[in-house]
């Protein structure tokens, strides 16, 4: 019996490791379809997948400003963000993460929202995998195109359409920095006139997309 248990555990196992590589693979090259993270939303869902040289750079240098300056250093982990969110969290109040945009993409391509250990023990194995079979620029391409963008909506073109009429590949910096600033919980701050605290937020996000791309730290997505 135990013997069987054993070897029905490990076919599972390899199962999920030949799927998931058979996944990563395949996203390297095909527009990603359909996420868990839209098949749970009680809305209609617009997205419209765009190359990256159909987004605009302001947008690439805006997320990385507000979600991961250091994007092109790490292998998918920063170890120094985790360990400060962990004191953080440690110390009690508001929680705070350590994912990086690899992560995040992990996450939203392959999983499903929420915390737990078993979850971010996954995120971690497709993070490893994307990191070394899709590299950077493909990491970028479809994090801006699965993200959630607004209610119901997904992608950086459909959140530019929503709130600015217009493509993604026309987007100012003030926009750019609008649309990041929402990225974190897109379904509860605005990006069309933003107020208090969160219109200085994608203040000072605008700000640093002229460090980014001044100092190259959007380089490895362009490469």
């Amino acid at each position: 019996m135990a013997l069987r248990i054993a070897r029905f555990v490990a076919q599972i196992i390899l199962w999920f490791i030949g799927l998931s590589l058979l996944l990563v693979i395949a996203f390297k090259w095909l527009p990603v379809p359909y996420t868990a993270t839209m098949a749970m939303d009680e809305h209609a869902v617009t997205k419209d997948w765009e190359s990256l040289d159909n987004i605009d750079p302001n947008l690439v240098a805006a997320v990385i400003a507000a979600e991961d300056s250091k994007f092109c250093e790490h292998w998918g982990f920063d170890t120094e963000a985790i360990e400060q969110a962990a004191r953080s969290n440690a110390e009690g109040g508001r929680i705070r993460g350590g994912s990086t945009i690899s992560q995040q993409t992990a996450k939203n391509v392959f999983l499903w929202q929420g915390g737990g250990y078993f979850r971010k023990a996954l995120e971690a194995w497709f993070t490893f995998w994307i990191e070394n079979v899709w590299g950077k620029e493909r990491i970028m391409e479809v994090y801006l195109n699965v993200a959630e963008t607004g209610i119901g909506t997904y992608g950086a073109e459909a959140g530019a359409q929503r709130y600015f009429g217009k493509s993604a590949a026309r987007l100012t910096p003030d926009e750019a920095s609008r649309m990041a600033a929402a990225l974190p919980s897109p379904k509860k701050r605005a990006v069309v006139s933003p107020g208090g605290w969160l219109a200085r937020h994608g203040n000072s996000i605008e700000r640093r997309i002229g460090i980014v791309q001044r100092d190259g730290l959007d380089d490895c997505v362009y490469e």
